[in-house]
């Protein structure tokens, strides 16, 4: 059974940094691409980073471009968020997912949360 957990969640002051981990036990992780989502409080879930499993091209989010990096280290199985100069509105449940053709594991979140 594929298990895919995330780590890293805190509470952390507007203009802080914070970097998110996010382990999968898949075992062809390093043929999975990697993704991160969010879902802010009364929001929908939404896309936040996604990276492919050589490490191309990661993909942004507009609202975190340039502030946020996905990353990848397919020895350990873990991808990592860093969030830069943070704001309030990055307040959120972040999800990570591991998708590859039809299939798609999810995490259950790790909050975040950005005090003004």
């Amino acid at each position: 059974q594929v298990q895919v957990v995330e780590s890293g969640g805190k509470l952390v002051q507007a203009g802080g940094s914070l970097r998110l981990s996010c382990s999968a036990s898949v075992r062809t992780f390093s043929s999975h691409t990697m993704a991160w989502f969010r879902r802010a409080p009364g929001k929908e879930r939404e896309f936040v980073a996604a990276i492919p499993w050589n490490s191309g091209n990661t993909a942004y989010a507009d609202s975190v471009k340039g502030r946020f990096t996905m990353s990848r280290d397919n020895a350990k199985n873990t991808v990592y968020l860093q969030m830069n100069n943070l704001k309030p509105e990055d307040t959120a449940v972040y999800y990570c997912n591991a998708w590859r053709g039809l299939d798609s594991y999810w995490g259950q979140g790790t909050q975040v949360t950005v005090s003004s």
